[in-house]
C-alpha cells in the first residue's frame, strides 16, 4: 500500500525549509497540519481561586513561550505591574529570546538553560531565598516539579493556561496515510472527537515514550517511533518506514 497522505497534529513549521518540506518534495507527499489540541488562559478570577498572588514573588521560572504570553497576559489583567528587579529563569534560550517581547532584556536579570531547567541548578542554589513562581498549563510532566522539589528551594505552580482538545468534526470523511501524534493530548483529542475511530490501514507515527503509552493504552497499532538511535526525528522515522516498506 502507497504512502501519499500525512496529517501532522501540530501547527505548521513557520520555517519554509523545514525537514516536512524536504521530506514532501522528495517523496511527492501531501503533508497536512492540524493543531490537534490548543491552549486557552484561565481567567483572573481562576488565578484568585488558586490563591496566587504575583506581588509575592521575585522569580518567574519559564518553561514555554506560552508561559511567557499568560504571566504577562494575567498580570496586565489583575493590573499587576511587574517589578524591574524581577529574575527570569528560562529552561532555553528560545524561552529567553521570546520573553524580549515583553521585557528589555539587557535590564534584567535573565537565567538560561541549555536545554533544561535542571542545567540551571547551581544558579537556582545561588539565590536559594527568592519565591518562586512556576506559570504553567494544566497538564505538567513530573520531571519539572522533581527537580524543583530536590533543590530545597520555595516555588508556587500557577495554572495559568490549558490544553483543550480541538474540534476535528470537519475531518471526519478525509482519510490520511499516516497520523502523526506528538503528544497524549494528541491521541486523546482523536479518540474524543472520533470514538468509533478505526484504524485499518492507517499508519500511526508517534514521538515521544508518553505518546507510545498513550497509544498503546488507546489499542492503537503504532506502525512509526521516533526519537530512536537510528532516526532522532519524526521526519527521520517517517523516511526510513517509507524506504523499508514502500520500495
Amino acid at each position: 500500500m502507497k504512502l501519499k497522505t500525512i496529517l501532522i497534529s501540530q501547527p505548521e513549521p513557520a520555517n519554509e525549509n523545514s525537514p516536512y518540506t524536504r521530506l514532501k518534495e522528495k517523496h511527492n507527499l501531501k503533508i497536512d497540519f492540524r493543531p490537534f489540541i490548543h491552549v486557552e488562559g484561565v481567567d483572573a478570577k481562576e488565578v484568585r481561586r488558586q490563591k496566587i498572588d504575583f506581588a509575592e514573588y521575585t522569580s518567574v521560572i519559564l518553561t514555554s513561550r506560552n508561559s511567557v504570553d499568560h504571566f504577562f497576559r494575567l498580570a496586565e489583567e489583575m493590573r499587576f505591574k511587574v517589578s524591574d528587579a524581577t529574575k527570569y529563569f528560562c529552561q532555553s534560550e528560545a524561552v529567553a529570546f521570546y520573553l524580549q517581547k515583553y521585557v528589555v532584556y539587557r535590564k534584567r536579570k535573565i537565567y538560561v538553560g541549555q536545554k533544561s531547567l535542571n542545567d540551571l541548578e547551581s544558579v537556582f542554589k545561588k539565590f536559594g531565598d527568592e519565591k518562586f513562581l512556576l506559570p504553567s498549563s494544566d497538564i505538567l510532566k513530573p520531571a519539572t516539579p522533581d527537580f524543583l522539589n530536590s533543590l530545597g528551594i520555595n516555588w508556587t505552580r500557577a495554572q495559568l493556561y490549558k490544553t483543550v482538545v480541538s474540534d476535528l468534526s470537519d475531518l471526519r470523511d478525509v482519510y490520511y496515510d499516516v497520523l502523526v501524534f506528538f503528544s497524549p493530548s494528541g491521541i486523546e483529542s482523536l479518540l474524543h472527537n472520533f470514538p468509533d475511530f478505526e484504524q485499518n490501514e492507517t499508519r500511526i507515527a508517534v514521538y515521544g515514550n508518553t505518546t507510545v503509552k498513550a497509544a498503546d493504552k488507546a489499542q492503537l497499532r503504532i506502525d512509526i517511533k521516533a526519537p530512536t538511535e537510528e532516526t532522532p526525528s519524526m521526519t527521520m522515522a517517517i523516511e526510513k518506514y517509507i524506504a523499508k516498506n514502500l520500495k
